[in-house]
Parts: structure tokens; C-alpha cells; sequence
């Protein structure tokens, strides 16, 4: 699929990971593949996808407006929806970009991914003297009168 094609943002992998994409590719496919690197190449590969999908449209309408074609052949209505197809892959594209960008930019440092995070839990324990302690429901409780 787009796990070939080149994405604008693959400069971006290769330098936090330190690997070209094809290599990000093979170790990602390892049992020791970080969730970070999973995350970051599936959404490398909507976003090649989505620039692909850019580039189609755009070449399309390069196309359908080349000053050597039939100015019969030109319609307001395909022209139209092509815009509104561009809209939705610009769109598209540019949210891919930010979320990998987010995801890159929120990663930890590659020393600090290795390391185990341990956390301590404490236990507090206390008792409440007698006087502290909830009533019990009824105690005390006066009954409404009826009218």
C-alpha cells in the first residue's frame, strides 16, 4: 500500500528514530518494536495515502485545464467537485500531519524508552476516632407529620 511511497514527513521518522522508513518498516514487524514506532508509521502511511490522494486531484484538474485541450470539454460541475475532493484530501492530509507531528514531538527521548517506569504505590492507613465516625441513618431522625 503507501508502505512504498514516499510521505512528506519521512525526513521527520528518520530523524527521531535514527532508520530510513523501509528500515522503521522491518522493525517495526520485530517482537520488540516499540508501540510509539507502530503508531507513528500507521499514520505515515495514511498520510502518503492522503498525499496521494492530493496529488491525483490536482493533476486531474493540471489536466483538465491544459491550455491545448477543447474548452468544450470543460465542465463547471466536474470542476466543482474536484475542488470539493481536494478540500477533502487537503483536509485529510493535513490532519495526518499534525497528529504525526504531535506523536513525534511528544515521544520520549530514545534513552529514556527503554528504561521500566516504576511506580511505588503507598498505603495509608488511619482510623477515625468515635466522634469522627457517620451516624447512623435513622438516628435522630424525626418523622414528617402528615397533613
Amino acid at each position: 500500500m503507501s508502505r512504498f511511497k514516499t510521505s512528506t514527513m519521512d525526513a521527520d521518522l528518520q530523524k527521531v528514530f535514527g532508520n530510513p522508513v523501509p528500515e522503521l518498516y522491518e522493525a517495526a514487524a520485530g517482537p520488540d518494536a516499540s508501540a510509539a514506532l507502530a503508531r507513528a508509521l500507521e499514520l505515515r502511511s495514511f498520510l502518503a495515502l492522503a498525499e496521494e490522494q492530493v496529488a491525483r486531484v490536482r493533476d486531474r484538474v493540471h489536466a483538465d485545464m491544459d491550455p491545448d485541450r477543447d474548452m468544450g470539454e470543460l465542465s463547471a460541475d466536474q470542476l466543482r467537485f474536484d475542488a470539493q475532493w481536494l478540500e477533502a484530501a487537503l483536509d485529510a492530509r493535513d490532519g495526518y500531519r499534525a497528529a504525526l507531528g504531535e506523536l513525534l514531538r511528544t515521544m520520549p527521548a530514545p534513552d529514556q524508552r527503554a528504561r521500566p517506569v516504576r511506580t511505588t504505590q503507598l498505603r495509608a492507613t488511619a482510623t477515625l476516632p468515635l466522634s469522627a465516625a457517620p451516624a447512623p441513618t435513622r438516628a435522630g431522625a424525626a418523622r414528617a407529620r402528615r397533613p
